[in-house]
């Protein structure tokens, strides 16, 4: 993945995090997933799902997939915790030059250097820029 790529990703996630009525922090998580690999896409958006959860302080968490919600564009989801659906993260799929990158935002009251160590141990991924 070239450099202007990566920048190019960055500013747009940092543009994702402005001020808005909760402070968000995230994560891009680069993959080695191809376009055709969506079960392992799910399988690994359940481990960074439980990864989050485990640092946001807000308990387990599932995921919304939204397909049925206006609100919501294809492949975007979101982690609402169990106890009161209250937001855990938020996360976009982008399949950009061949692989999928994820970037997911989480409010920035959660441990953002354990979430981003943790994510780095996941099996399929390549690399997580921290954001900011």
């Amino acid at each position: 993945m070239s450099d202007t790529i990566d920048e190019d990703l960055y500013q747009r996630t940092l543009a994702l995090l402005e001020p808005g009525e909760i402070e968000l922090v995230g994560a891009v998580v680069h993959t080695d997933l191809e376009s055709q690999e969506d079960l392992e896409m799910q399988e690994l958006t359940v481990g960074i799902n439980e990864v989050i959860a485990e640092h946001a302080g807000k308990g387990d968490s599932w995921i919304y997939a939204g397909n049925d919600d206006t609100a919501f564009s294809s492949n975007q989801f979101q982690g609402l915790s169990v106890e009161g659906d209250e937001f855990v993260w938020e996360c976009q799929q982008l399949l950009r030059q061949g692989t999928f990158d994820l970037v997911f935002y989480y409010e920035a009251t959660a441990d953002h250097d354990a979430i981003i160590d943790g994510l780095e141990s996941l099996d399929r991924v390549e690399r997580v820029t921290p954001v900011p």
